[in-house]
């Protein structure tokens, strides 16, 4: 192993060490049964393995599909908004407007329309990654320098080859950060929307683990959500170095 895997992974230890060492210290100081020892929790992590898997299995599948989702929508209208004056025109107040709500306020709606199944919560977090990834990806094709459209239209290019060999590499990084953004608001979303709506899923695993006062299995689902996140920021820092390999 080379001094650089090696110097990151003794950094990442030492980020768990301190997160672990803070949470025994809090457990400690406050003495409450809702905030139980690391050495409380992990025993029934280690007991709960088997029954949380599936519920692991189930929210990862919702945030993927949903982020996945919301991205291939808001991608191509966001290239559009920011190529496209007139586009741009129409959409820039509807997007000003709709930005700012919280879309969590609309899980009764949907699931209404929906039901209780996959479906509104997908939807829910697919429109929480819509925005996110349109606004950002709108301002980095925005900032793109007009030079550097110019130059290729010199050497004949279409309107095809501007965005097959300019616009989408040099938007690309801005997807892919905003992706890895999203994923910890997806999560957020998600927890909600299981919390709220669910009977399936680490959310619900949670809330259910609450209301049995059972702090420990709780915190073992905290654990896990938490796993879930890093698993999927991981996944999407090893696609951004693959296919972002000119950034070093």
């Amino acid at each position: 192993m080379t001094r650089e895997p090696l110097k990151k992974a003794g950094g990442y230890a030492f980020a768990l060490a301190f997160i672990v060492a803070c949470w025994w210290l809090s457990s400690l100081a406050l003495q409450s049964p809702a905030l139980p020892s690391p050495a409380q929790t992990v025993p029934v992590l280690s007991a709960h393995l088997g029954a949380l898997a599936p519920d692991f299995l189930v929210s990862s599948y919702r945030v993927v599909v949903s982020v996945l989702l919301g991205t291939a929508c808001a991608v191509p209208l966001a290239l559009a908004c920011s190529r496209s004056r007139r586009i741009d025109a129409l959409f820039a107040p509807v997007l000003y407007l709709l930005y700012p709500i919280p879309k969590v306020v609309l899980l009764p709606i949907l699931l209404v329309l929906l039901g209780l199944a996959d479906a509104p919560k997908i939807a829910l977090i697919s429109l929480t990654v819509f925005f996110q990834v349109l606004v950002a990806v709108r301002d980095a094709v925005r900032a793109l320098p007009e030079d550097a459209l110019l130059s290729i239209r010199v050497l004949g290019a279409g309107r095809v080859d501007e965005y097959r060999h300019v616009v989408l590499p040099a938007t690309l990084p801005a997807v892919l950060t905003s992706l890895r953004i999203s994923v910890g608001t997806a999560i957020a979303v998600l927890f909600i929307a299981e919390a709220i709506a669910g009977s399936s899923g680490l959310g619900y695993f949670i809330m259910h683990s609450w209301g049995m006062v059972n702090y420990p299995r709780m915190f073992a689902g905290i654990i896990a959500l938490a796993g879930m996140g890093v698993v999927l920021y991981a996944a999407f820092d090893l696609v951004e170095r693959r296919l972002l390999r000119w950034r070093g």
